[in-house]
């Protein structure tokens, strides 16, 4: 299954587009996707700190603009949003 992850604030420095693309199982959790990312952040910018850094402390958001926890199942194709804290905070 192929998810998209928009980028917001200081995630959107991860790729030239607003968004990044990965394929995941079914079923997968918003921690897998935090993992992926770090995976993807670790081989295109040689395990970027600061770039973990925000993902660790960053919230996701549904297509239904809700907040969801690290236990959110992605179920089928769909957009989950990255925001990164704003201001350190």
């Amino acid at each position: 299954m192929k998810i998209q992850i928009e980028l917001f604030g200081a995630s959107r420095d991860f790729s030239d587009n607003n968004f990044l693309e990965f394929n995941i199982e079914n079923n997968s959790t918003i921690k897998d996707i935090r993992n992926k990312i770090i995976e993807y952040l670790d081989a295109k910018f040689k395990g970027n700190e600061n770039f973990k850094k925000i993902v660790n402390s960053s919230a996701f958001c549904s297509e239904n603009n809700n907040i969801v926890s690290d236990n959110y199942k992605i179920t089928s194709n769909e957009k989950i949003a990255i925001i990164p804290p704003i201001g350190g905070g």
